[in-house]
């Protein structure tokens, strides 16, 4: 999982644009829930992204719980509040 090291309320430098934190961190679960692989670490990003105000990031992270187990569900909710306990 990616750490981030917060500087101000801009984060992200794709294409020379800078993005605000929950837009990158919506982009970087839209990317991430392509991979069957990768749905604990998307739906982190996605819950992440909610709670920083990213209008559809509650949107698809229900739709991607609707596919995860229980533990799968419960394991991103605890990486999340570790995410935001360190960052």
């Amino acid at each position: 999982m990616a750490r981030f090291e917060l500087q101000d309320a801009d984060f992200g430098t794709a294409l020379g644009t800078a993005m605000p934190l929950g837009d990158t961190l919506f982009a970087m679960g839209l990317r991430l829930a392509a991979d069957p692989a990768q749905v604990v670490s998307a739906h982190m990003y996605f819950n992440l992204a909610d709670r920083m105000g990213v209008e559809d990031a509650a949107f698809h992270r229900q739709d991607l719980a609707g596919g995860m187990t229980r533990v799968q569900v419960a394991r991103a909710q605890r990486l999340a509040r570790e995410w935001l306990a360190r960052n």
